[in-house]
C-alpha cells in the first residue's frame, strides 16, 4: 500500500490562487494595480514552487521532468516583469497573461503522463484545465481590447482552477 502524504506547499499555493481569484472577481477596475502586484508576486512564488515540484514528481514517478524547471523560470521572469514597471505592466497585461496561459497550459499538457501516474481523476481535471487555459490564452491574445475589459474575470477563473488543482494535489 502506498503511503499518502499531505503537501502543505500545494495547499498554501492553492489557497493563494483562490484568494487572487476572488480579488479578480470582486472589483476588476479598482483593483487592477493591486492585481498586477499580487499576480507579479504570485508568479514569482509559483515559479519557485514549480522548480521544487520537479523533485516531488521525480520522487513520486521516477520521471525527471524538465518542463517544471522551464515553467518555473518563465513564471519568475513574468513576475519580475509585472513588478518592474507598473504602467507598462497594466498596458501589457492582456498580452502577458495570454502568453502565460498558453505556454503554461501547453507545458501542462506535456506533463499529463506524469499526472496520469498520480491519479486518473487528476489527469482528467488537469487535461480540462490545460485545454481551457490554451483556449482562454488565445482569446486574450487575439482580442486585447475585449480581453482588457474581461481580464479580471478570465484571470480569476484561471487562478480558481489552479487553486483547486493545487488543493487537490495537497491531499493526494
Amino acid at each position: 500500500m502506498e503511503k499518502r502524504s499531505f503537501d502543505w506547499g500545494s495547499l498554501i499555493l492553492g489557497i493563494l490562487f483562490i484568494i487572487v481569484s476572488l480579488m479578480s472577481f470582486r472589483d476588476p477596475v479598482g483593483n487592477l494595480v493591486a492585481i498586477v502586484i499580487v499576480f507579479g508576486v504570485l508568479a514569482i512564488l509559483k515559479g519557485i514552487f514549480e522548480i521544487f515540484l520537479r523533485n516531488r514528481f521525480k520522487d513520486l514517478t521516477g520521471y525527471k521532468a524538465k518542463m517544471p524547471i522551464l515553467v518555473g523560470v518563465l513564471d519568475i521572469l513574468i513576475g519580475i516583469f509585472l513588478l518592474w514597471n507598473m504602467q507598462a505592466s497594466i498596458l501589457a497585461l492582456p498580452f502577458v497573461f495570454a502568453i502565460w496561459f498558453i505556454v503554461d497550459s501547453i507545458f501542462g499538457l506535456f506533463g499529463l503522463e506524469a499526472a496520469r501516474k498520480l491519479n486518473n481523476g487528476y489527469f482528467w481535471f488537469s487535461l480540462i484545465v490545460n485545454i481551457l487555459g490554451v483556449i482562454v490564452g488565445f482569446m486574450l491574445l487575439f482580442n486585447p481590447v475585449s480581453s482588457a475589459l474581461t481580464l479580471s474575470f478570465l484571470v480569476g477563473f484561471y487562478f480558481m482552477m489552479w487553486g483547486i488543482t493545487h488543493i487537490l494535489l495537497a491531499f493526494r
